[in-house]
């Protein structure tokens, strides 16, 4: 890429009324810090029949636009963003994130040297988390990478997507099969990766990261978020189907 392309930021949200306003104004902060031109960005926030405050708190920011998607549906709320995003990159990322300095700086470097690349993601950053279970946070992901490289080795399947840290092509994200919603939570990140796959090349790079809540760490503990994730990410790569269809709404 010649010059930097536009961004839109996709975030989808379900009552997110107190950690919206601050995943907006971390990307805001970031745009504005670095002075690039305000058109290369959008920011879409994805209002997922929210029954709180998200919308109305989403609506006060000026410069972002608030769509609806009535169906309670991570995957339905991505492919709602993305219809009226104008970017010629998806950033996709949760509402309980908050970019770290170097985030878009990243993003650009790694998609403007590679002109495979069609998706970009990273791991999360956890800021209420005691040392040790940052340190099993760690493994999680080492052991996850060299997971997913063996695999990639062995069976040529897949690919590894953070379904709230990662970036994609628009031209490949519509590319993508747009039927595939029964991923309402657990596995649609895995789902996306072997998907795009098959489309040019994903990388997930430890230079891409992101803050974001450690709630469902907190709830569930990390061993057993961890082992379901897990799970999930093997079912859906041998199986395309995941092995939770149910999940739980934590919120703060």
């Amino acid at each position: 890429m010649s010059k930097k392309p536009k961004i839109s930021f996709i975030i989808p949200a379900y009552n997110e009324e107190k950690l919206i306003a601050r995943c907006l104004e971390g990307i805001l902060a970031q745009i504005q810090k670095e002075d690039y031109a305000k058109h290369r960005f959008e920011i879409i926030v994805v209002n997922n029949a929210s029954t709180d405050r998200t919308r109305d708190i989403a609506r006060d920011f000026l410069s972002v636009k608030v769509v609806d998607e009535p169906q309670k549906n991570l995957a339905c709320a991505r492919r709602t963003g993305a219809r009226s995003a104008h970017g010629e990159i998806l950033a996709h990322v949760d509402a309980d994130t908050v970019l770290t300095d170097q985030w878009i700086d990243v993003a650009f470097e790694e998609f403007s040297q590679n002109h495979n690349l069609v998706a970009l993601s990273g791991p999360y950053l956890y800021a209420n988390l005691s040392a040790w279970r940052n340190f099993l946070v760690d493994l999680f992901y080492v052991s996850g990478f060299i997971l997913y490289r063996l695999n990639k080795f062995l069976f040529k399947k897949g690919a590894m997507i953070q379904g709230g840290n990662f970036l994609v092509l628009n031209s490949a994200w519509q590319k993508l099969p747009q039927s595939d919603t029964h991923f309402a939570f657990y596995g649609e990140d895995t789902e996306l990766a072997k998907a795009l796959s098959d489309i040019g090349e994903v990388k997930f790079t430890f230079k891409l990261k992101i803050m974001t809540s450690a709630r469902r760490l907190h709830k569930e503990g990390i061993i057993t978020a961890g082992i379901r994730y897990a799970i999930n990410y093997l079912w859906v790569l041998f199986f395309s189907k995941p092995f939770h269809t149910t999940h739980e709404d934590i919120r703060e």
